[in-house]
């Protein structure tokens, strides 16, 4: 028997048995779709921290207070202790640092803002040095950004995401016009290009400001984010970022072998550590979903094992007509393999329709990856071969006498 001849026979007896094989696939189908939907997840989400930290440029680092990622209470209280990063801070390393092209500090809040009888709540207002656009990569699709005057005069204009736009000033053009964020008014002089949203949460629902305006509506005190662009990225961005060290560390007076008192990141790190976190995330989800996998295949080792019997008669008629064991073997084989494979590409359907719904539902990104679809096939045809090879062997060495005899 051939291998064409043996797909049809197996396609043949899954036909005839058809409630049965679909029910014998829901196990299979399940564990694939879960590790597809798990991997199109944590790939979507690997992307987007990608995109979003390259944004930035691979020469650009930033030193704050406190780092993007804290993984303890135990950590985020120990940190608590650190002084803030103030404005007096980035003013020192922006006269000092040799090696570094571009500097910038941010500070953020959350307000409301006001146009008229409108209003869009929970808005980010971020206070930004006049560079910051350039080091951030912020396009600029109407109006103007920032310039050094407006920074050194504390000017009250600002730049708008989309949202506020579309929300505050509908069908009108919102340059030259004002708005007021908590009270204080600005006037617009730029409108930011759409970025859309990510896990649920607008990324054009904010205001930008210089940052001595901001500071003048907010205070002083708190910390500020400082963003240092060096030469490129390698040893100039090597050198730039232990200028930098040294110089705030300096400036803060650190003990010589203590810790640094604040914290200096690169995109690298950044995006290492959260794609570390998605994987760990995608490792545990992939282990839970394996299990549905073995009870799939579990389930189609019985159901074979029952096939095997209720067809014993058939397999004795096959041998007394010249059948070989390893025909019966090969059989009994394509069956299980082939109930995995339909199973596993519904469930490479199912799986990828369940992460775009997760992104439709709550904006959490997903990406589908290619090898990702192959690697589903491959292990649920690999799992209908392992969990059939049992059942498929004991067709193969059935006695045929015994067998004519079965009823």
């Amino acid at each position: 028997m051939d291998f064409k001849e043996g797909l049809k026979l197996a396609l043949q007896s899954l036909w005839a048995n058809k409630l049965r094989s679909v029910l014998t696939l829901l196990g299979v189908v399940i564990g694939v779709a879960s590790v597809i939907a798990v991997v199109t997840l944590v790939n979507g989400a690997n992307t987007y921290i990608e995109t979003k930290f390259s944004s930035y440029g691979a020469d650009v680092f930033t030193v704050s207070r406190l780092p993007q990622f804290i993984t303890s209470a135990e950590e985020y209280e120990r940190l608590q202790r650190r002084k803030n990063i103030l404005l007096d801070d980035y003013r020192y390393v922006e006269q000092n640092c040799k090696h570094c092209v571009g500097l910038g500090a941010q500070q953020a809040t959350v307000a409301k803002v006001v146009h008229g009888t409108l209003s869009v709540t929970d808005s980010t207002i971020r206070g930004y040095t006049w560079q910051m656009a350039s080091l951030q990569n912020l396009n600029i699709v109407s109006g103007r950004d920032f310039t050094a005057t407006d920074e050194e005069h504390a000017s009250h204009v600002c730049i708008i995401g989309s949202d506020i736009q579309d929300n505050l000033f509908p069908g009108t053009d919102p340059i030259g016009q004002e708005l007021r964020v908590d009270g204080a008014p600005y006037t617009i002089v730029g409108v930011s290009e759409k970025q859309g949203s990510t896990f649920g949460a607008s990324q054009d629902n904010w205001v930008g400001v210089p940052l001595t305006a901001y500071q003048k509506s907010y205070g002083t005190s708190k910390s500020v984010t400082i963003y240092v662009k060096a030469g490129s990225a390698g040893a100039p961005l090597e050198e730039a970022a232990d200028e930098v060290r040294v110089l705030m560390r300096s400036r803060r007076h650190d003990a010589p072998g203590a810790e640094n008192s604040f914290e200096l990141d690169t995109n690298n790190t950044l995006v290492g550590f959260a794609s570390g976190i998605t994987k760990s995330f995608g490792a545990v989800a992939g282990g839970i979903a394996a299990v549905s996998l073995v009870v799939g295949g579990i389930v189609i080792m019985n159901i074979m094992l029952v096939s095997v019997t209720e067809r014993t008669r058939e397999i004795g008629i096959r041998k007394a007509l010249g059948a070989r064991p390893k025909d019966i073997l090969m059989q009994f084989l394509l069956e299980s393999a082939l109930m995995a494979l339909v199973g596993g590409a519904v469930g490479v359907i199912g799986g990828v329709g369940v992460a775009q719904l997760v992104t439709i539902a709550v904006g959490f990104p997903s990406t589908v990856a290619l090898w990702s679809v192959v690697m589903g096939l491959i292990v649920a045809t690999a799992t209908g071969i392992f969990f059939g090879v049992y059942p498929a062997r004991k067709a193969a060495l059935l006695d045929p006498i015994v067998a004519l005899r079965a009823d």
